[in-house]
């Protein structure tokens, strides 16, 4: 039996979704076109990858999360979290697109646990990864989370293999509820 989330949680998570995917193609599109805005952008939000918002006050107005509050439908606790699920997400892919000029690091449709399966040899269990991966979804606080997160970026930036960071920042929007 799958588990539905109320209307209102799931409204939020759709909507970090939604602004995060579009903060990122737009990212994404610059960078590889080489404008200097981008790759600027992208080394300034470099300096959040793991950190949570308010340890990196001078990134606060970069990472997009300003349009979580277009229609102005978000309580208080509900910002508190799209703010943090939004800037993890994005500070991460910033990390992740790193010196990759040629091939954008945002997929749609790659989730988490399918890229980190990627990190893996065919048809076998690489534990330490495994590990890695199970203390992301046992992480016990935001700042523990997003340390770990950043830990699986930098073996998937290792890599080159891409992952979906709008339906991250949506499963870290959930995750703290």
């Amino acid at each position: 039996m799958t588990a539905t989330l109320p209307d209102e949680r799931q409204y939020t998570s759709r909507l970090v979704g939604q602004v995060v995917g579009e903060f990122v193609r737009e990212l994404q599109d610059g960078y590889l076109r080489d404008t200097s805005t981008a790759v600027g952008r992208l080394a300034q939000l470099r300096r959040g990858a793991g950190k949570l918002p308010h340890e990196v006050p001078e990134l606060w107005g970069l990472t997009g999360a300003e349009r979580l509050y277009q229609d102005q439908t978000l309580t208080e606790a509900q910002a508190a979290r799209a703010e943090t699920a939004s800037f993890l997400a994005v500070t991460l892919y910033a990390l992740h697109q790193q010196s990759r000029p040629n091939q954008g690091m945002h997929s749609p449709g790659v989730e988490l646990g399918a890229a980190v399966r990627r990190l893996m040899p065919p048809d076998k269990i690489d534990e330490p990864i495994r590990r890695r991966f199970v203390r992301v979804g046992t992480a016990g606080s935001p700042d523990v989370l997003a340390y770990r997160l950043r830990e699986i970026i930098a073996l998937l930036r290792r890599d080159s293999i891409p992952l979906d960071y709008a339906l991250l920042a949506e499963r870290l929007d959930r995750a703290q509820t």
